[in-house]
C-alpha cells in the first residue's frame, strides 16, 4: 500500500513568515556556530521554495540572506548571494522535486544545500584567506537528514480537513 496523498489546503503566508522567523530565530541562538547545527533559515528556505515558489522567492531569500549577515557579522552579502542562488535552483527543480518522497527529495535537496555552503567557503577563503575546517560541509548532510522532519512539520497545517467528515476520504 502507498501513502495516502494529500489534498493540501493552500499555505497561509502568516504560517510562512512565521516559519521563516522561527527558523532566523533557531539561527540566533548560540548552538548556531557549533559544527554541525544545520542552517535553519537555509532548510526553511528551500522547503517554501520548493513548495511555495510564487510566495517565497529570490527576494525573500536575499532579505533573509541580508538579515543573516548581520546576526553573524559577516560580509554583508555572503549569506544574500548564497541564499539567492539556493532560491534560484530550488525553484527551477521544485516541480521535478515534488514527485519523489521526502527521503528521495533530501537527496535533490542535499546539492543545492553544499552550494550554498561552497559559495560562502568562496566568499570566506576569499576574504580571510581561512579554510573553517574538514567537516565545514557536515551541516548540509545534517540538514539534508532533517528534511523529512521539516517536511513533515510544515506541510502539516496544510493537511487538516476543512470539514472533517468521516464519510469523506479526503
Amino acid at each position: 500500500m502507498n501513502d495516502p496523498h494529500y489534498i493540501l489546503l493552500p499555505a497561509n503566508p502568516l504560517f510562512i513568515a512565521f516559519s521563516l522567523i522561527i527558523a532566523f530565530m533557531l539561527n540566533l541562538l548560540p548552538w548556531g556556530q557549533w559544527v554541525g547545527v544545520p542552517d535553519f533559515v537555509a532548510l526553511v528556505l528551500v522547503f517554501w521554495n520548493i513548495h511555495q515558489p510564487r510566495k517565497v522567492g529570490i527576494s525573500v531569500a536575499f532579505m533573509m540572506g541580508l538579515l543573516m549577515d548581520v546576526n553573524a557579522a559577516t560580509l554583508l552579502g555572503e549569506n544574500a548571494l548564497a541564499y539567492t542562488l539556493l532560491s534560484y535552483f530550488a525553484i527551477m527543480i521544485h516541480r521535478r522535486v515534488l514527485w519523489f518522497p521526502s527521503g528521495t527529495q533530501a537527496l535533490h535537496i542535499l546539492p543545492l544545500l553544499l552550494l550554498t555552503q561552497a559559495v560562502q567557503l568562496v566568499i570566506q577563503l576569499i576574504v580571510t584567506g581561512k579554510f573553517p575546517h574538514w567537516y565545514f560541509f557536515s551541516e548540509s548532510f545534517i540538514s539534508a537528514i532533517l528534511w523529512p522532519v521539516v517536511t513533515w512539520a510544515l506541510l502539516a497545517p496544510q493537511r487538516r480537513a476543512i470539514n472533517r467528515d468521516d464519510n469523506r476520504p479526503i
